[in-house]
């Protein structure tokens, strides 16, 4: 076991899925940030277990051709962005190779290599921003988290932003100063400005302004809007109402200030509605390379029925909608519906239907009347498919599945549950959306393999299969399981429960509540608190 505070030497040889450095010292796998591979350094060891540790880089004995100085004045301290050290061939590298293995590894692949769609520029490419708000000395500032934490850094400006969304930012900070506007304090649950949201059109340049507050009134709105339409492309003004305790970033109630209450953009050759709820992809360059490759993936015909399912406002739908017999689109966010059938008309589409619903419900009562799509494509959130859609897609048999990823673990896990059922690994694609962050999408083509698809359907059950992944959230075994491997550390159901609690993730009466009133319970460290969060964000349960 290494010695905590002891320097040792050693040689980075891998990255883990969040991109930090891994090397092996006596037996003992060390995690370091901000190291490349291939680099010999001195490491000085902050935690130590039994079969890893944790390091940080003291010196760098023999440097990475790949080593850059970072542009970013906050690059250490942001939580934004992870690899501002290193040039973006290494980069790229990275995250296909994180695909690769976590396809060969998770799914029984044997894939030599796994090509990328690399990003034509690290600047500039983010259409939409969130930052929380803070307060220091009196005065209000904006940036983003500290990773792990809650702590505001502060950012003048955001490399991979468009100006004008920094602009905004420092717009309505100068706004919630000179006219004394309360800053949320989420510790007490006072105050009104909990976070700034922005979204820019990337081909429109119609920028949306979302107001994030802990009430329903905003002082001097008025003012506001006069300075916001100082701005080239400023389009609207939207509250989203947050009373909740928590750190979930939008309400579930929008009021409108000024303009429609939503932009336009374009995408693949169609327009699009967008509300401060829909789901669209922040680098529109990348997302269209993704699109196409996807809709080039799914081989559809003019006979075709086509499902998509987590459809969001409707843009791989509609985008197949031209090569398809009719695409049936399903998303659970009721405004993300409204907009997408609002885009079907605009963009005169009447081979299209919406459908609001859960992924899972909504396939599984198309299975039972007896809709069998021909071609199926999921792109769910970061926790993967259910089980309600891995058995819905194992009974209706589809010719094809387009799988877009945005974590190659949940990705890796579900490609091995549909190759049970009968599905093989055709394609896989790595796709960079987020230069200079940890995240990778990847889109897959599955296809029925030698086997009897009638026999499947009648045959399938996912009875003795481990069901515990596939849960509206994860299970507490899926949440210290990502713990321990990220930290080392192990965490108890009581700490998961107390942390859930605090971010107003609802539990059942009395689950992992104290037998009685006046039981005293531990307090779960901060260490083990920090650890918890991240894997509540891995999991989509809390926002980022």
């Amino acid at each position: 076991m290494l010695i905590k505070n002891q320097i040792y030497e050693a040689v980075i040889t891998d990255y883990t899925a969040e991109g930090q450095g891994v090397a092996h010292i006596e037996g003992c796998a060390v995690f370091i940030p901000n190291a490349i591979a291939g680099e010999r350094v001195r490491v000085k060891i902050e935690k130590a277990q039994k079969t890893w540790a944790a390091g940080k880089l003291t010196e760098i004995l023999e440097k990475s051709p790949h080593r850059l100085n970072r542009e970013c004045p906050v690059a250490k301290l942001c939580g934004g962005c992870d690899f501002w050290h290193m040039d973006y061939d290494e980069e790229s590298r990275l995250k296909a190779q994180r695909v690769r293995s976590c396809l060969n590894r998770m799914a029984g692949e044997d894939l030599p290599q796994v090509p990328i769609l690399a990003a034509p520029t690290c600047y500039g490419y983010r259409n939409k921003a969130q930052y929380p708000v803070s307060q220091k000395k009196g005065k209000a500032y904006a940036g983003f988290f500290r990773a792990g934490t809650h702590d505001v850094v502060e950012n003048a400006r955001c490399r991979i932003l468009p100006e004008e969304t920094d602009r905004v930012k420092d717009l309505v900070i100068d706004y919630v100063n000179q006219y004394r506007v309360t800053v949320y304090d989420e510790a007490s649950h006072t105050g009104l400005l909990r976070h700034i949201y922005v979204r820019r059109g990337a081909v429109s340049g119609q920028i949306l302004v979302c107001l994030v507050c802990n009430g329903r009134k905003l002082p001097r709105a008025e003012e506001l809007i006069r300075r916001l339409n100082t701005i080239p492309g400023f389009t609207t003004l939207v509250l989203s109402v947050n009373t909740k305790k928590g750190n979930t970033i939008l309400g579930d109630e929008f009021i409108t200030l000024h303009g429609p209450g939503y932009i336009e953009d374009t995408l693949c050759g169609l327009t699009f509605r967008l509300s401060p709820r829909s789901f669209y992809q922040v680098n529109h360059h990348q997302a269209q390379r993704l699109y196409r490759e996807a809709i080039s993936l799914a081989g559809i015909t003019k006979e075709d029925l086509v499902l998509d399912l987590y459809c969001g406002v409707g843009t791989i739908t509609l985008a197949m909608a031209s090569a398809a017999g009719k695409v049936i689109g399903v998303e659970v966010i009721p405004q993300a519906v409204e907009d997408a059938k609002d885009n079907a008309k605009r963009n005169r589409i009447e081979n299209a239907e919406f459908f609001c619903g859960d992924a899972g419900q909504a396939a599984l009562e198309l299975e039972r009347q007896g809709i069998r799509p021909d071609v199926v494509v999921v792109d769910p959130p970061r926790k993967g498919l259910n089980g309600d859609t891995i058995q819905a897609l194992a009974r209706m048999a589809p010719r094809r599945i387009v799988y877009v990823s945005c974590d190659p673990a949940t990705l890796a896990r579900d490609v091995a549950l549909l190759k049970e059922t009968g599905y093989v690994l055709n394609a896989a694609k790595a796709a960079d959306l987020f230069p200079r962050c940890a995240h990778v999408e990847t889109v897959v083509l599955l296809s029925k393999g030698e086997i009897d698809s009638k026999k499947v359907r009648v045959e399938f059950s996912l009875e003795g299969m481990d069901m515990s992944g596939f849960q509206k959230d994860a299970t507490y075994g899926q949440i210290k399981e990502r713990v321990l491997e990220q930290t080392g550390l192990k965490v108890s159901s009581l700490y998961i429960a107390q942390i859930k609690q605090k971010h107003g993730i609802i539990e059942r009466e009395n689950y992992n509540k104290a037998k009685s009133e006046d039981a005293r319970q531990p307090k779960c460290p901060p260490d083990k608190e920090r650890a918890i969060e991240e894997a509540l964000r891995h999991f989509g349960m809390i926002e980022r």
